[in-house]
């Protein structure tokens, strides 16, 4: 990889700091909605190739059987994908949280994957771009697959780019067996633009 792009030292701090506060807000924002603690992981933060992202989400949950939304936003020459990947053990606890009653088949399972994406990514989003001033625009949210294996549901020969900037966040909640991984992975044509963005918060 070129480097065109690699962060400096000052850039990786600056974006772990404007993902920070994000992610953070999302997580106060889910934790209102189902009234419980939100713990959170530091943001993870690398430039990957497809194949690095496939490696990553198998290290990042080991269980055999995952549920994954995604949805792409662009603005202001930044444009990119978010990932939600939920352990399937999440669903249960996750729908006592949510007060859900009815029977828990594979739609009540899409709804609560939908519910928790909108809050979860919506509030990171709007939280980068305060940060950044600049605002996204978001194409629909889309299921990747549910009840699958990793490998099924990110394929890295699919993907249209070669390299992205991936920033990496766990969710959990305390008390509960829910746990969620949220990616935003930022193409590389994305980079650049973000990187003067970010250079001009640094300065």
């Amino acid at each position: 990889m070129g480097d065109q792009f690699t962060l400096s030292e000052e850039q990786r701090d600056c974006l772990q700091e404007v993902t920070n506060v994000a992610m953070g807000q999302a997580g106060d924002n889910l934790a209102r909605l189902l009234d419980t603690f939100v713990v959170l992981s530091i943001p993870h933060i690398a430039t990957m190739t497809p194949s690095d992202i496939a490696m990553a989400l198998q290290s990042v949950d080991s269980s055999d059987s995952v549920s994954g939304v995604c949805q792409g936003f662009i603005g202001g020459g930044i444009a990119g994908e978010a990932i939600l990947l939920f352990n399937d053990t999440s669903f249960s606890d996750l729908a006592k949280l949510m007060k859900y009653e009815d029977v828990l088949d594979e739609q009540a399972e899409r709804e609560l994957l939908m519910d928790t994406t909108n809050v979860l990514f919506g509030a990171c989003m709007r939280g980068i771009s305060e940060q950044i001033d600049m605002a996204f625009s978001f194409g629909p949210p889309m299921v990747l697959g549910q009840h699958q294996r990793l490998d099924a549901l990110f394929d890295p020969a699919t993907a249209m780019w070669r390299h992205a900037l991936v920033t990496e966040i766990n969710y959990k909640l305390e008390g509960y067996n829910v746990n969620c991984d949220l990616l935003l992975i930022m193409t590389e044509e994305s980079i650049i633009r973000l990187m003067r963005k970010l250079d001009y918060l640094i300065g």
